[in-house]
């Protein structure tokens, strides 16, 4: 492996790339050599991302606003950021998705038609859109110097697989995030065979402006103390974009099919609940006849 940049000319499309852990990504890519498209949905949103990340070069990075779950906006956006990038696209990280309580979203019992379709779509649409997209157009590629076609990276939640049901009982938003593990180990085991790697990062709680809620809430703060103790709290979008870095540089080139949990402890620990909401403790029954 070269003792270079880790992504040195690497051409990369950050679906989502505009705030949170996606621009923190695209920063991280930059720094290390890469040349780096983000996509996000709002032209203001697009607009502001660009300041902070020229300072890698104007050439070497470019905003294209676009909608990730609508199919025309999607073979749009993969046409533009490969005219972009030179012809070729080594890289497609997809961050692009909502939380959807706003939607109605919630457990399962107060979970919304509305919600469940908003975040299916915002989520599991979305990725399934890009990912294809992405595959479609590094099937046409040669091989790079390290035997790679392409690197998808998505984005799961610990939610997927690790429920904390009292603080983020959120059904649409678990099943979404399961669905989008279950499409990345499809993909990846198709694909390896064409040297396109797919992985998958999932997160814990990460202070970033979707989660702006949770991490404005003493409760939550509290619980997460426990919860997630290599931070004893939030985490922060760098401790997601240094996992991204390494899942799409060509150095982990032998990975595919990873679920890379991305959640200071989340999945091994048990956060302390508030005493109202802690299940009784019953006494042991007697072991005299």
């Amino acid at each position: 492996m070269s003792s270079g940049p880790r992504l040195h000319d690497r051409r990369c499309l950050v679906v989502g790339g505009t705030s949170g852990i996606g621009l923190a990504s695209a920063r991280r890519f930059l720094e290390e050599g890469a040349r780096v498209v983000v996509c996000g949905r709002s032209a203001q949103g697009c607009e502001a991302a660009i300041p902070p990340l020229e300072r890698f070069g104007a050439r070497n990075v470019h905003a294209i606003t676009g909608d990730a779950a609508d199919p025309d906006s999607v073979e749009y956006l993969f046409q533009r950021a490969s005219d972009l990038l030179g012809g070729r696209i080594d890289v497609v990280f997809h961050v692009a998705g909502i939380s959807g309580r706003r939607f109605g979203d919630g457990p399962l019992h107060e979970c919304s038609v509305e919600g469940w379709d908003a975040v299916l779509d915002a989520n599991a649409r979305s990725t399934f859109l890009t990912n294809r997209a992405a595959v479609r157009r590094m099937l046409g590629q040669e091989p790079d110097e390290h035997g790679l076609r392409g690197t998808v990276l998505n984005m799961g939640s610990v939610l997927g697989w690790s429920p904390a049901p009292d603080f983020f009982g959120t059904y649409a938003y678990a099943a979404s995030k399961g669905a989008i593990e279950a499409m990345t180990t499809a993909a990846a085991a198709r694909y390896a065979r064409d040297k396109i790697r797919f992985n998958l990062i999932a997160p814990a709680l990460i202070e970033t402006p979707m989660a702006a809620r949770a991490c404005g809430d003493p409760s939550i703060l509290a619980y997460l103390a426990d919860k997630q103790p290599m931070a004893g709290g939030p985490g922060s979008a760098e401790d997601c974009a240094e996992a991204a870095l390494y899942l799409c540089e060509p150095a982990s080139r032998f990975l595919t099919g990873v679920v890379l949990n991305v959640d200071g402890g989340w999945c091994v620990c048990e956060g302390r609940l508030p005493d109202a909401r802690r299940i009784p403790t019953l006494p042991r029954p007697s072991e005299e006849p």
